[in-house]
């Protein structure tokens, strides 16, 4: 059974399907089963975003598929649903369908967004990945599972078992190619490929198709069907940025004070604990927050966002994986609560603001040792600019974008 309590890309699909679909295809139209219909149906998904439109009939049809796309795109239904239509019932130990991801919460995250469809067509999904107990896994994948959702790591180490085999996947999927190769993931993933030696379709999705990405379509394709979903840039030139130098004990009450200034903002960490801490540390500080991440409760992350986008919270806590499908147009600030791993991390976080055409606010902090590694990003982001010290009751935190940190 699929865990209730993981993120779920659910409520963010409804609220972007509201806003931007004006297609009048349906996911009939593309030639996904009544049962499927329904299950999307029940769950207020009546429209198909572009990449779904554009890839499940190639999909459905047998063929390999490439996808360029955005995290958010809504690529998970996308090569979710066509597998889950056309996989077999798999036999205990032996899928027939295998889904690759670079993290454990993606993983979850995947599962959890094929659930129902798997349920109406009467297939099992199972998420499987490192730093969860093996055996658990294993007695799971003993009851028979149809599609795995899973880490290379984990995938391989089960493989080399003999817990789970390969022999009889007919739908391998690739999802965030790019991301895996960043993570150092791909010669786990070959590795993968190589020994699923059946027919099989094989569908990849990813934000970009240059370089190694490029290599595992040549590889491990055949013929794919090529999709692109133009989505627009995030730049730096969108959204004002400005990085502040805080002390560790003032650090979440620099951020309270910025908060205030703003109607809604997000702030990042890159972990769940530190997420809850600055959630309570906030409340504490007399400002309305939530924190969003994989172990709360659906219910849970779902109110809070509805919340956040109603106007009703004006702050969410989030990390970097579950505030993947938060699409709000109207955040003011972004606070880099935690300075981002790269500099892909912090347009990504970035982009959360300056959206549908309105500026927005992009705040740094940094603590005294993590202003080298700031600096190296800025200039990966061409954004070079002075690292200003400031304390909780410096004036200047109300209004960031008129200060100019050139003149301190």
């Amino acid at each position: 059974m699929i865990p209730p309590d993981v993120p779920s890309d659910a409520f963010f699909f409804r609220s972007l399907a509201e806003k931007q679909m004006t297609t009048t295809t349906t996911f009939a139209d593309l030639g996904l089963v009544d049962e499927i219909v329904d299950a999307l149906s029940d769950r207020g998904i009546t429209a198909p975003f572009p990449v779904q439109e554009l890839t499940i009939p190639d999909a459905l049809a047998g063929r390999d598929v490439c996808g360029k796309a955005q995290t958010g795109s809504g690529k998970t239904l996308a090569f979710g649903l066509p597998v889950l239509q056309r996989m077999e019932k798999a036999a205990p130990t032996c899928p027939t369908g295998l889904v690759l991801v670079p993290t454990r919460e993606l993983a979850n995250q995947v599962c959890d967004e094929l659930a129902p469809a798997a349920e109406a067509v009467g297939r099992a999904a199972l998420a499987i990945y490192g730093g969860a107990p093996i055996e658990k896994q294993i007695e799971r994948l003993e009851k028979g599972v149809d599609l795995v959702v899973a880490t290379p790591g984990r995938m391989i180490d089960l493989i080399e078992r003999k817990a789970i085999s390969v022999a009889d996947v007919k739908h391998v999927v690739v999802d965030e190619a790019d991301r895996m190769a960043d993570m150092g993931f791909l010669p786990q993933v070959e590795w993968i490929l190589r020994n699923v030696e059946g027919e099989h379709q094989t569908l990849l999705f990813s934000a970009t198709l240059d370089g190694v990405v490029n290599t595992l379509i040549k590889r491990y394709q055949t013929d794919p069907t090529m999709h692109e979903v133009v989505s627009e840039e995030v730049t730096v030139e969108h959204m004002t940025h400005r990085f502040v130098a805080v002390h560790k004990m003032d650090k979440s009450k620099v951020a309270a004070s910025i908060a205030k200034s703003a109607e809604r903002t997000i702030m990042f960490t890159r972990t769940k604990v530190m997420a809850d801490r600055l959630a309570g540390d906030l409340k504490d500080l007399g400002v309305e927050a939530a924190p969003i991440h994989g172990d709360l409760r659906q219910s849970s992350r779902e109110k809070s966002l509805k919340d956040f986008s109603d106007g009703k919270l004006h702050t969410l806590v989030a990390t970097d994986v579950a505030a993947r499908g938060i699409h709000v147009d109207d955040v003011d600030v972004v606070i880099q609560y935690d300075p981002p791993g790269d500099h892909k991390t912090y347009l990504h976080r970035a982009g959360r603001t300056a959206r549908a055409g309105e500026s927005g606010l992009v705040v740094t902090l940094s603590l005294w040792d993590e202003e080298l590694e700031i600096k190296r990003m800025q200039k990966r982001i061409d954004c070079v600019m002075p690292i200003v010290e400031m304390f909780s009751n410096d004036a200047r935190l109300a209004d960031l974008v008129a200060w100019d940190p050139e003149d301190s």
